[in-house]
This record gives C-alpha cells, sequence and structure tokens, in this order.
C-alpha cells in the first residue's frame, strides 16, 4: 500500500503533462536561441507557452518569464526590487516560506533594508489594520511580500485588500502564489500586484520550472547574468520541455478547477470529520475556509509523537510535519510555532489532490486513529 497524501510539498506529474513533454524530450530537441529550423521551432513553443499562461492571468506576455521555481522568483522579486527599485524598507510576516524570509533577513542583516514584521491574528493570518500602520508609517520605498496562501496551514490572504493598501501607500507588493496558482483564479488586470511566484510541480507540472509575473510597472534587471535568454531578463539555456509541461498543468488545472476544487473540498471535510469525531483532544492549525488542499492536524500531547509520521510513512502513508524545504533540519516548524500549541503536541500536515481516492482517505484516518490510540 502506498498513499501520498503530500501534495503541498509536490505532485505526481499529470499522464497529459507527459504526453505533452514528450516530444520536446524525444525529438524537437533544438535550442531555442540558435536560428537554424530547430531552434525557431522550440523558441515559437515556448513564447506560445508564454502566451497561453499570460492569458490565463490575464496580462501580457512580455510581463512573465520563466524561472527554476518559486524559489527563484520570489528571491528575483525581493532582491531586484531593493537593487533596482529603490526599495530600503519591507513588510512581511514571520511564517512566509523561507524563500522569502531568509532572503529578506539576509537583506536586512546585510544594512540594505529595514525590516518590519507585521504581527499575526490567533490563526496566523495577518492583521490588515497591523499593515496599514506600517505602510502609513514608512520610510522610503515598501516592498510588501506576503503569501497568498501559507503552505503548512493553508492561511489565506486577501489579495485585493493588500493591493489596495499598496496602492492607497505607494508601495510594491509582491506575493508569493506558488500554493495558489492553479488552484484558485486570478485575474492580474484587476487585481494589482508587482511580482508573482508560480513553481509547476505543485499543480502536476514538472520539477524545476516555474515562472515570474513582474508588472511593467516594475523595471527591474536580471537576477542571474550570463545570457539573452528571457528577453534579457534571466540567462540561461530554457528548461524546454519543463516550460511545455508548465503551460499544459497550468491549462489542465483551470480547466478542470471546479470540478476538481470541489473534489478536493470534499476528501478534506471527510478527512476532518471522521478525525474530529474518532480522536479525542486533535485541533486544527489550518481554518476551514483556508487553503482547500492543506489539511493540518495537531494531535494532543502524547509519547508516541515523536514516532507518528515516521510510522505513518512504514504504514505506506506520505504526509508532512511541516515544509518540505526545511526536511533534514531539527527545528521545529516556524510556522505552527506561532499558534503556541501545546508543548509535546504534534502537528501533522495532509495535502490533497485530484488523484486522492475516499478510499484512501478511510484507510489513512483508520491507520492514524491505530497508531495514535492503539
Amino acid at each position: 500500500m502506498h498513499i501520498y497524501l503530500d501534495n503541498a510539498a509536490t505532485t505526481a506529474l499529470d499522464p497529459k503533462v507527459v504526453d505533452a513533454m514528450l516530444p520536446f524530450m524525444q525529438h524537437h530537441y533544438g535550442n531555442p536561441s540558435s536560428i537554424h529550423a530547430l531552434g525557431r521551432e522550440t523558441r515559437a513553443a515556448i513564447e506560445r507557452a508564454r502566451k497561453q499562461i499570460a492569458g490565463i492571468f490575464h496580462v501580457s506576455p512580455g510581463e512573465i518569464f520563466f524561472t527554476s521555481g518559486g524559489t527563484e522568483a520570489n528571491n528575483m522579486a525581493i532582491q531586484c526590487s531593493v537593487r533596482d527599485l529603490g526599495v530600503t524598507h519591507i513588510i512581511s510576516s514571520s511564517i512566509e516560506h523561507h524563500a522569502v524570509t531568509h532572503t529578506v533577513e539576509a537583506l536586512a542583516k546585510s544594512g540594505q533594508i529595514q525590516l518590519s514584521w507585521v504581527h499575526l491574528l490567533p490563526d496566523g493570518s495577518v492583521d490588515y489594520a497591523h499593515l496599514e500602520q506600517l505602510l502609513a508609517e514608512k520610510k522610503g520605498k515598501t516592498l510588501v511580500s506576503l503569501m497568498h496562501a501559507n503552505n503548512e496551514i493553508g492561511v489565506l490572504l486577501d489579495i485585493q485588500r493588500v493591493s489596495n493598501l499598496c496602492i492607497q501607500y505607494e508601495a510594491y507588493f509582491h506575493c508569493d502564489t506558488v500554493q495558489t496558482i492553479a488552484h484558485y483564479p486570478l485575474d492580474l488586470s484587476q487585481v494589482k500586484v508587482h511580482f508573482i511566484s508560480c513553481a509547476a510541480h505543485k499543480f502536476h507540472g514538472p520539477k524545476g520550472v516555474g515562472f515570474i509575473y513582474i508588472s511593467s510597472d516594475a523595471q527591474i534587471k536580471p537576477l542571474i547574468h550570463g545570457g539573452a535568454q528571457e528577453r534579457n531578463m534571466r540567462a540561461g539555456t530554457e528548461n524546454l520541455y519543463g516550460i511545455i509541461g508548465l503551460a499544459k498543468a497550468l491549462e489542465l488545472a483551470y480547466a478542470e478547477l471546479d470540478t476538481t476544487s470541489t473534489y478536493i473540498r470534499s476528501l478534506r471535510t471527510h478527512m476532518a470529520n471522521r478525525l474530529e469525531k474518532e480522536i479525542p483532544g486533535i485541533l486544527f492549525n489550518c481554518p476551514a475556509d483556508g487553503l482547500y488542499t492543506v489539511l493540518n492536524v495537531n494531535f494532543p500531547p502524547s509519547e508516541k509523537n515523536d514516532m507518528l509520521l515516521f510510522n505513518l510513512d512504514i504504514a505506506g502513508i506520505a504526509a508532512s510535519g511541516g515544509s518540505a524545504c526545511s526536511s533534514g533540519s531539527n527545528v521545529g516548524s516556524h510556522v505552527i510555532a506561532v499558534l503556541n500549541r501545546p508543548e509535546q503536541s504534534a502537528a501533522v500536515r495532509f495535502s490533497f489532490s485530484k488523484f486522492n481516492t475516499m478510499e484512501e482517505i478511510d484507510t489513512v484516518v483508520d491507520k492514524v486513529k491505530e497508531i495514535v490510540l492503539g
């Protein structure tokens, strides 16, 4: 038995995505920068993918730049804002992905910016009143960097509200949308954001590819030098078949969004209801109206908690204690820490995809019950 409930870390490739990628792995292999026919062919495929993605978000193709994933996109938005836009003040939260928190902390430590942490409410959501206070008190050019959905507890940001505040106080806005792209519609012609980040492997696309949206209002220079690719914005030979896979995965996700989101919500609700009914003392670290692909469960203090994830793994169940990017570290989750849960309690993140089944959910709950109460 193998049940995968760690889809917030990465997802399985959709077979239709594999089918779209294979011709570019086997036959259409020209370097997109080459001027011969094979190069022109692959260049055209990349530009079709860019145009397709731009259409989904109602932006210009010239505002979409392919990257190696969300971490690079986040770094590009933040570091280039400081270097090229004159940003001297960054407002973020303490529960952002480390691709953001480590970047802004490094900039603050080097003396390049003043860093402000916005207050969080007890459930981990942003205190918008404090955010406005920080913006009203800002000195110099400011960048607000806040994620659309937290990758561990799924709390959602009101992007429109933050956008309105940034417009009012003339601040730049970067939103890490890695967990929400392909799961929620996003019309960037209606919501003013200067930068968003994407990673294809979060929605059944390939690993190692993503994109950054850079608004035409934010003129930055390359983070990576060495070539004229991506209209002189990102050096390096493009990940051709990765880009093809990204565009196909995004196309499928939005074509199937209503059906898929309804189905995944039903899995999440069923699991939450069973756990709450059958395991005394559990809490949920995620709001009911949060990111629908994530259910973060807090198990009450127990001597069995240290081995909970290990025992699930032995049983063939893949789940997570937090962000996959922090695995291997013996430091507890910086996200769960802000929730002030009881000591010796254990947080487990279960995250779902369209490939999971209700039977799998029941099997996992039965196994969790056996481990925790048995």
